[in-house]
């Protein structure tokens, strides 16, 4: 294959293809992971979505697992850092607007690849993992900042709050974050000293 070649990869058609085939695959996999699910998609839907070859699709990744790993990866690479790293809002605003979330919002993808997986070694369940403990470490870093006594334990509530609202969501099909909003409040005001609320 000469250089120029090498630019292009061959979708299944064999139709030739620009660059951007890995952007193309996780596109095709936060598509189809989130309409039917991991289990049920598989690589053969996965290269047909994205118009490349299987050959093109494991000189990217590895194979399905490590897919699912990196589709996770992109949702928030950063552990929610619009929310929390935004020095213009007080702790308690910073707190309350983890729970500000679009209405109808899908099954928070971390949640559907742990329990989909079922395999607490895959290499998604361990990110899922470590997502969710670093969600209520940002949580507890916030409750600190706001003078709360116990930070880590106002942390693990409000992600499980977070989480909660979430699973209830997807399962009622009505919005229950506002709900779990107006507990969380209760809770961030009951744990922040009252100064907290209005300094920086």
């Amino acid at each position: 294959m000469t250089d120029s070649e090498s630019e292009l990869e061959k979708g299944p058609t064999g139709s030739r293809r620009g660059r951007g085939a890995r952007e193309r695959i996780l596109g095709a996999a936060l598509r189809l992971f989130r309409e039917q699910g991991i289990n049920r998609t598989g690589m053969d839907q996965l290269c047909a979505a994205a118009q490349v070859s299987k050959r093109t699709a494991y000189q990217h990744f590895d194979g399905k697992d490590e897919l699912v790993a990196e589709y996770l990866r992109r949702f928030d690479p950063t552990v929610l850092s619009d929310v929390f790293d935004r020095p213009d809002r007080t702790p308690r605003e910073r707190l309350l607007a983890a729970f500000d979330i679009p209405p109808m919002t899908p099954l928070c993808p971390y949640i559907a690849a742990a329990v989909e997986l079922h395999d607490p070694e895959h290499p998604a369940s361990r990110y899922a993992r470590d997502y969710k403990k670093a969600v209520a470490a940002r949580l507890a870093d916030a409750a600190r900042d706001g003078g709360a006594a116990d930070p880590e334990q106002l942390g693990e509530q409000l992600a499980l709050l977070l989480d909660g609202a979430a699973a209830r969501t997807r399962v009622l099909d009505a919005d229950a974050f506002p709900t779990a909003a107006a507990i969380a409040a209760a809770l961030v005001d009951k744990a922040l000293p009252a100064a907290a609320g209005t300094g920086r």
